[in-house]
């Protein structure tokens, strides 16, 4: 719910505030949150490089890798061309050893086909122990059509007689080495997943101390005035002379201060929860909202869950975060508009769903994204901290879910709750 003035950055910078001297001043809250989701993309960004990085260099060992091993099984098809071609009576067993062993050492599949097509010589080629010829044959036949798709045929001239062939297949090893780099842009990706999952509990942590401290620290500080002030409306009432309204309305102040303290009090430690029919608390304080904001806001409830629906929930907080939703409606709207609120509950679901719609200036989804981000406001004044908290209450303490359901720049913005039922 953003006001035109707010979508001025020279007059409304959500990060930052002006002291009395009218100089605009960095909110430190959300500098330290923008200098997160900068270490954040930094971090994506350097895995990212390496990963690429890691991918084209083993490529490129592995296109040399493959040149080396077509290199090899070329001389073993020149060297058994060259043995068989020659005169009798000479001894090429040397040579033909060392090219075996070439072929051997890279653990190359290779298979030599006669002019008849007929498989003559096999290499590094497993067989299981006692396979019958005709298992292996079908393994020969096998690994024989996967060669023919994966390399061309290395012809082997036999003069006189026509042109065997040597058929061959990728080593394990430059198999392997072609899955490496999906395997370690795999690992490397799960380490910077790990790294955010870390990254982002160790920034929850310590956001989680702050807000603890700030509001036992607030808590503890009302407490001291609240005490004198109880003093002074008993002076005020135990004085004749002093009109008794005034003691009246000076209790019903120091009320809803004690009201407060005691939501500051439930931050960072376990609430009392309590069934509550969801409806009444909603309706009841909505009553009592309407006649403390601008008379110019027209509230509107429509209950659509069952008599007497009702919610585990802890009473205080949970109105903190109608009134917080509510107070920005009507910032948004300037003091002027319709807020309507729906309670209903869908069909075959144990959720309840509150609604919260206003007539205000609406926002864009860049700004609605966050929304709940500690220290982000649309606001001229405030530290943007009121939605953080109500989205905080809803998700830990209800174990619920808070979030923009849809907002439209010029039309206004719903807010939804979603809340478990009680089990039956």
């Amino acid at each position: 719910m953003i006001t035109n003035s707010d979508q001025k950055k020279s007059s409304n910078n959500p990060s930052s505030k002006k002291n009395a001297k009218g100089i605009r001043l960095r909110l430190p809250m959300t500098e330290k949150f923008e200098k997160t989701s900068l270490y954040k993309y930094v971090i994506a960004l350097i895995l990212l490089f390496l990963s690429i990085g890691s991918l084209f260099y083993t490529n490129y060992l592995v296109d040399k890798l493959e040149e080396r091993e077509q290199r090899e099984v070329t001389l073993y098809a020149e060297g058994l061309r060259y043995v068989i071609n020659s005169q009798p009576g000479e001894n090429f067993n040397v040579v033909m050893q060392v090219l075996q062993d070439a072929v051997n050492f890279y653990q190359i599949p290779a298979i030599y086909v006669d002019q008849n097509g007929f498989p003559q010589e096999i290499k590094n080629i497993d067989f299981p122990l006692g396979a019958s010829p005709k298992l292996k044959e079908e393994i020969i036949n096998s690994h024989l059509a996967r060669m023919k798709e994966e390399h061309p045929a290395i012809p082997v001239e036999i003069t006189g007689i026509g042109v065997g062939y040597i058929y061959y297949s990728n080593s394990f090893l430059l198999t392997q080495l072609r899955l490496y780099p999906f395997i370690s842009l795999f690992v490397m990706l799960f380490i910077g997943y790990l790294a955010y999952l870390a990254f982002s509990s160790a920034r929850k942590a310590e956001q989680n101390r702050v807000w603890v401290g700030l509001a036992k620290e607030t808590a503890h500080q009302l407490g001291t005035p609240l005490s004198s002030l109880m003093a002074w409306v008993e002076y005020f009432r135990s004085d004749p002379q002093i009109d008794s309204s005034i003691a009246e309305e000076i209790e019903k102040d120091v009320i809803r201060l004690e009201m407060i303290t005691t939501r500051f009090s439930n931050i960072g430690s376990i609430p009392s929860m309590k069934d509550e029919s969801i409806a009444a608390v909603v309706t009841n304080f909505i009553h009592y909202l309407e006649k403390r904001v601008s008379s110019k806001v027209k509230f509107t409830i429509s209950n659509e869950l069952a008599i007497g629906q009702k919610i585990s929930m802890n009473k205080n907080l949970f109105e903190w975060v109608i009134e917080n939703i509510c107070k920005n409606a009507v910032d948004a709207m300037a003091g002027v508009g319709a807020i309507h609120i729906i309670l209903q509950s869908p069909p075959h679901t144990k959720e309840i769903l509150i609604d919260i719609t206003d007539t205000g200036k609406g926002m864009t989804k860049t700004a609605a994204s966050k929304i709940f981000a500690p220290g982000f406001s649309t606001k001229k004044r405030g530290w943007g901290l009121g939605l953080t908290l109500a989205k905080r209450i809803i998700e830990n303490y209800h174990n619920g879910k808070l979030f923009v359901k849809s907002s439209e720049p010029g039309k206004g913005t719903t807010f939804r709750i979603v809340l478990n039922k009680n089990k039956e």
